[in-house]
């Protein structure tokens, strides 16, 4: 019985893979033609590098457009011509190609930014790093960038329609991101690095409020803090309150409501948003399917299944938290490090003044250092008997010093 299982099992995954083959081999129709029927030269030539992008053969109807640019600078088909070299890189795939498609659409954003399809080049950017997301444990960098681009999406182009297909790319996004949060953050908490695990399940539960796992981070932070000690109290009270208000149907919330009424802190109440919220969610939840397990392990990105389907997505990029066992360094009040330079108007004051070389520093007692010596009077003090101390001196035997000859001209 379990051969025929795993017989059956491998029967649909290579009944799969024909089928994709299959429709790949298909011809794949151009989502941005020109729809206007003319014999112009430069329509000759779009359409059939067209042609070619859908039969699949991206340098030939590379070459094609290119020549449409070059050879007609002032034609009304240039912005489409550009966009679709951006198109038939995406197209082909791979990370060389992703890498010029990402190119040539930032080119067509930067010189078309008015147009309708400036949006549309966005969001190819975006989903040309969301495609190559890894698992939630691996590098996270194009999950990042993804991020960034769908974000940058929204800022630039909020009234586009493909506004809200990006806010759900962003949600999965978050969701895979905040997996990998997590799953460093249980590792310190299984250590008992009580410091560690809070400090990072503490920002996961700030950055990412639509994470599906968010209730347990927020548990695991009060209890981590809950064993820091006494004084970490009002920081272990604030998580296990935000369970009962912000997750009200969460496993943990009843959990969290004791732990208020052992610590004796006040019990908020549920959030009736919040409890919608979480209704839609746990109505709407995408279930895996039968072939699940086995498509999860083959494809490198990240499962999304348990990503939020409501709620604005987190707008602010992430930023590196300070542990709370950590002291941050006092910040000098006084005094100021800056340099400036001015010129000087006035060049008598060099000129009457000693120079600052001349003057002695301080000695290791802490007496004021005396006044700078001109050089005259430095000279005489040379030419002057040395006396030893203590003895009684005659000032009418002391020798003045010979004044030095003056040398005629």
């Amino acid at each position: 019985m379990r051969l025929f299982n795993v017989v059956r099992l491998s029967g649909l995954v290579l009944l799969t893979v024909l089928l994709a083959l299959s429709t790949g081999c298909r011809k794949r129709k151009y989502e941005n033609p020109i729809t206007k029927d003319t014999q112009q030269p430069d329509k000759v030539l779009y359409d059939k590098a067209i042609g070619d992008i859908e039969r699949g053969r991206f340098e030939v109807a590379r070459l094609t457009l290119q020549t449409l640019i070059n050879t007609y600078d002032t034609s009304e088909f240039l912005a489409k011509a550009k966009l679709a070299i951006a198109d038939s890189w995406f197209r082909e795939g791979g990370t060389n190609a992703m890498a010029q498609a990402e190119a040539e659409y930032k080119d067509f954003i930067l010189f078309y930014p008015t147009m309708e399809e400036a949006a549309e080049s966005q969001e190819k950017v975006c989903m040309i790093h969301y495609k190559q997301m890894q698992k939630a444990d691996r590098d996270n960098n194009h999950a990042l960038r993804a991020e960034e681009e769908c974000r940058q999406l929204l800022i630039q182009f909020p009234n586009s329609k493909f506004a809200p297909r990006v806010s759900q790319l962003i949600r999965n996004i978050q969701e895979a991101l905040a997996e990998g949060e997590m799953l460093v953050g249980d590792f310190y908490y299984k250590k008992q690095s009580w410091a560690s695990s809070s400090n990072r399940l503490q920002a996961l539960s700030d950055q990412y409020p639509l994470y599906s796992r968010t209730d347990e981070a927020l548990f695991k932070t009060g209890d981590a803090f809950t064993k820091m000690g006494p004084r970490f109290k009002d920081r272990s009270g604030k998580a296990f309150a935000r369970i009962v208000r912000d997750y009200p149907l969460s496993g943990y919330a009843d959990d969290a409501k004791k732990r208020l009424q052992q610590m004796e802190l006040s019990v908020p109440e549920a959030d009736p948003a919040a409890v919608a919220r979480m209704k839609y969610e746990a109505e709407n939840v995408t279930k895996a399917g039968m072939l699940a397990p086995v498509t999860n392990i083959l494809k490198g990105g990240p499962d999304v299944r348990l990503a939020a389907k409501s709620g604005t997505p987190s707008m602010a990029p992430v930023r590196p938290t300070i542990p709370v066992n950590i002291p941050i360094p006092v910040e000098a009040s006084t005094g100021t490090t800056d340099v400036t330079v001015s010129t000087v108007g006035d060049s008598k004051t060099l000129d009457n003044n000693p120079d600052a070389r001349l003057s002695k520093p301080a000695s290791a007692g802490g007496e004021t250092p005396a006044a700078a010596t001109p050089p005259a009077q430095a000279a005489a003090d040379a030419n002057a008997p040395i006396i030893a101390k203590g003895t009684a001196v005659d000032p009418k035997k002391v020798k003045k010093p010979k004044e030095p000859k003056k040398k005629k001209n």
